[in-house]
């Protein structure tokens, strides 16, 4: 009997043979590429389309760095002169007129108590350098080492910010409990758990056998992204502000992702109308390429030349493109925009969770808005009683958005938040088109045969 010879595998399709070689090269450390497989191609505001032609809404935004979306025509032209001059692209820290009309509109964009009395240092690329660079600055001026940071914190990937970021382990920074209305670590919520988070906080400083000494700053997020968009309330941020401003303990606001309108406020520190010590700041502040600055109260400037220096601290496209995007964001008061529009899709998906009892709570602020998915069948847990998280079912959430073109992050201590990040100039019809997507994907979700499967097997 003749061997009948198995048919060839069909070639692959390009997109197809760069997903492939992507696994094959790249480390196992890659993060994104993993729950989201798509080669983009192009892309123009909220909008990417794909190799294999798809197109996608983007709700992720380089992670809130795209504070006007895919290829601006302001960020474009802005590079575009840049590039048409002349001008030298690496210049380390030296002065140029693109360095000194960054600075001027940045400078223009923060809060005028800060700013005038303000200076700048140009940090690495990434946001992770700057937190660096704060922790640095402050332990220089005080002559102290320590650190106070917050529960659910994240302030990048190097050595310093991972330690002072949620999941650390053996450091020797202070954890304090960051006040949250879901998952209240005092069961209580509101302004009555925010009110016991700052005496902790009273307590562990001014206890002498606390084991805490005096620090040399403190670190918060005014809104924690990657900890799964928890707005820290108001007045306990001011409460912060009075209590290290009473023990002579700079107070650093990680605006990493938060800042340039995000929040709906151009700052989210002007919330809360409290003035920093130090301004950590990067993602949006690039127009879409790698910048990061701190600004500081000028007394905090007792450093050495080159006590925070890399070769890297001149890119002149990025100060160009965040000039532009800096300028635009102003002009057309977009951070009133995303606070308008962002507490009507706030209000759509609370409207939405009276359908899903998956939904445990949505919360955010301005266009940073995060949907908590549990487990409704299960035995509540924790000091509030709570649903359990339900990893499965966000997973299953975020790949039911892809399949329905709406590209979603997870984010939380269980990866159990679904996170929008849209541009700042996402349309009402978008925003609209985002809801229905996330609507859709959620009820496929709590269909689907694997879900379930999996959430039997782990009870």
């Amino acid at each position: 009997m003749a061997v009948t010879e198995p048919a060839p595998a069909p070639p692959l399709a390009p997109h197809e043979g760069i997903l492939r070689r992507q696994s094959l090269r790249e480390s196992a450390a890659r993060t994104y590429a993993r729950s989201l497989p798509i080669v983009p191609v192009r892309a123009r505001g909220l909008t990417i389309e794909g190799a294999d032609g798809r197109r996608y809404l983007d709700c992720l935004s380089g992670a809130g760095t795209l504070a006007l979306g895919h290829n601006h025509p302001v960020v474009l032209e802005a590079i575009k002169k840049v590039l048409d001059s002349g001008a030298p692209l690496h210049v380390l820290d030296l002065a140029t007129p693109v360095k000194d009309a960054f600075t001027t509109e940045l400078f223009a964009t923060l809060p005028r108590e800060f700013a005038d009395n303000a200076r700048i240092q140009f940090c690495g690329p990434a946001g992770t350098d700057a937190v660096e660079a704060a922790f640095t600055l402050v332990r220089a001026a005080t002559g102290r080492s320590g650190l106070l940071a917050f529960t659910g914190a994240y302030h990048g990937m190097t050595a310093g910010a991972l330690a002072a970021s949620g999941g650390a382990e053996d450091v020797r920074v202070t954890r304090l409990p960051f006040p949250q209305d879901y998952r209240c670590p005092f069961g209580t919520g509101g302004e009555h758990g925010a009110e016991l988070a700052a005496r902790w906080t009273e307590s562990v400083l001014d206890d002498p056998k606390s084991g805490t000494p005096a620090p040399a700053g403190m670190i918060l997020e005014p809104v924690q992204g990657e900890g799964g968009v928890n707005p820290a309330p108001d007045a306990w941020t001011r409460r912060m502000r009075e209590i290290t401003a009473a023990r002579s303990i700079p107070l650093i606001a990680d605006e990493v992702q938060t800042g340039v309108g995000r929040t709906g406020a151009f700052w989210a520190v002007e919330h809360s109308g409290i003035v920093p010590d130090v301004m950590v700041l990067s993602k949006a502040i690039g127009g879409s390429l790698p910048l990061a600055v701190i600004v500081y109260r000028s007394e905090l400037d007792t450093w050495q030349p080159g006590a925070h220096a890399g070769t890297f601290r001149g890119n002149q496209l990025a100060m160009a493109a965040g000039t532009a995007t800096l300028a635009y964001v102003r002009e057309n008061r977009l951070a009133d925009r995303a606070a308008d529009l962002g507490a009507r899709m706030l209000a759509s998906l609370r409207a939405l969770a009276s359908h899903h009892p998956c939904i445990g709570d949505v919360r955010g602020r301005g266009l940073m808005i995060g949907v908590e998915l549990v487990d409704p069948e299960a035995a509540p847990v924790g000091t509030g009683g709570e649903a359990p998280p339900d990893p499965v079912l966000a997973t299953a959430v975020q790949q039911e958005c892809l399949r329905r073109g709406l590209i979603v992050e997870l984010g939380g201590r269980h990866s159990t938040v679904v996170r929008l990040l849209p541009p700042l100039t996402l349309t009402d019809e978008q925003a609209t088109a985002v809801v229905d997507r996330l609507a859709d994907a959620l009820a496929a979700a709590e269909r689907s045969p694997y879900r379930r499967a999996a959430t039997a097997s782990v009870r």
